[in-house]
């Protein structure tokens, strides 16, 4: 079984990150991984159905609507909201999920899990990025 450590450092070593839950809000934390990612020198998406535009960023409806390079995405929604996105990121070949604390589903990590998703929950990655 592979160790956190090693799923964080698979995941950190995409260029390219979704953020689900991308917030237009400075104060929301969907905001602030999205800034973390990008001042670190990541090419992150925002993925926000009720935005176009997110820091300046085309934002997407959905993970399937995502260019297909992306395949890791950071979840900073509700749990109720992980489990469909759980679903999208099966459907469109996501290898890489990350679910910030507060957004983690049972039914939504064991449905990645079986897909064969390395999934990361219980830790922030708001600590283990460095811009």
């Amino acid at each position: 079984m592979d160790s956190i450590r090693n799923r964080v450092n698979e995941f950190l070593s995409q260029r390219e990150i979704a953020v689900v839950g991308a917030s237009r809000n400075p104060a929301k934390y969907g905001n602030i991984v999205l800034k973390k990612l990008h001042s670190a020198g990541y090419l992150v998406y925002p993925v926000n159905p009720g935005a176009s535009l997110v820091e300046g960023l085309k934002a997407y409806p959905d993970l399937t609507s995502l260019p297909e390079s992306v395949k890791a995405a950071v979840v900073v929604v509700p749990p109720e909201i992980s489990e469909k996105i759980a679903g999208q990121a099966i459907a469109a070949g996501f290898r890489y999920i990350w679910f910030q604390p507060g957004a983690e589903s049972e039914a939504a990590i064991s449905s990645l899990k079986s897909a064969g998703i390395s999934v990361i929950h219980g830790t922030c990655l708001l600590v283990r990025v460095s811009p």
